[in-house]
């Protein structure tokens, strides 16, 4: 059974870690009326799947065609000196991966500066 564009916006606005309220606030709505939308209870607009796709910054295209399975499966294929090659699906999955570890990494950061500063404060 194919995916639906409502459960492929859920699937990436998660790996791209924005909240519902994230998601509704970029498009001037409530969080139960972007709800809504992920439940199937509203229909997408043209316009709007415009906007949504604006706010991942992947074109309308890779949201219809973004398929997690297929992504996944290939992430596990090796060719070429161990080098892993995206199918054009998948390229959504990796900038997202991409985008998570920024986000980790800047965490990551931040706690490690924190640390040192307690550290520097009340010694070791």
């Amino acid at each position: 059974m194919a995916t639906s564009i409502k459960n492929k916006i859920k699937n990436i606005r998660e790996l791209r870690n924005y909240t519902q309220q994230y998601m509704a606030d970029q498009l001037g709505i409530t969080q139960a009326g972007y709800s809504k939308i992920e439940k199937g209870k509203t229909i997408i607009s043209y316009a709007k799947l415009v906007e949504i796709s604006e706010i991942f910054e992947v074109s309308i295209e890779d949201i219809i065609n973004f398929d997690s399975k297929k992504c996944i499966k290939s992430l596990n294929r090796v060719k070429d000196n161990n080098t892993v090659k995206f199918y054009n699906n998948c390229k959504v999955l990796k900038g997202l991966y991409e985008d998570k570890i920024k986000l980790l990494e800047k965490l990551l950061n931040k706690t490690e500066d924190e640390l040192e500063y307690y550290k520097n404060r009340f010694g070791p």
